[in-house]
């Protein structure tokens, strides 16, 4: 638990009132930042909630606070959406020369 007294003073609050939001005591809140117990794994979730950090950064065991989101494979930032609507826009004829190009491209820059 590295992190959770950091975090909890970085927000203004006390063992107490974090306590409260955890629906656990003050004194449980202070063994965890003392290393005289660890949280289970659903405390350990509600910290990371509370904090909205990463169960990683919590403990200690990451540098990267943030929590990892799910990306799916459809899901395209904004150049990458940029490029589909621009292949799109293409006629049939030109989607075929693109995607031949962009194979070869490929080919010749892929690592061996």
């Amino acid at each position: 638990m590295d992190n959770l007294k950091k975090l909890r003073q970085e927000i203004g609050l006390t063992q107490q009132s974090l306590a409260k939001e955890l629906n656990t005591s003050q004194q449980s809140v202070y063994k965890y930042e003392h290393h005289i117990t660890e949280p289970d794994i659903s405390m350990l979730k509600n910290m990371a909630d509370v904090f909205n950090v990463s169960v990683d950064y919590l403990i200690g065991h990451s540098t990267c606070p943030h929590k990892i989101q799910e990306v799916h494979p459809a899901d395209l930032n904004q150049e990458e959406f940029s490029l589909v609507e621009k292949y799109r826009s293409l006629p049939p004829s030109s989607r075929e020369i693109f995607s031949q190009l962009l194979d070869e491209f490929l080919k010749n820059h892929s690592a061996p």
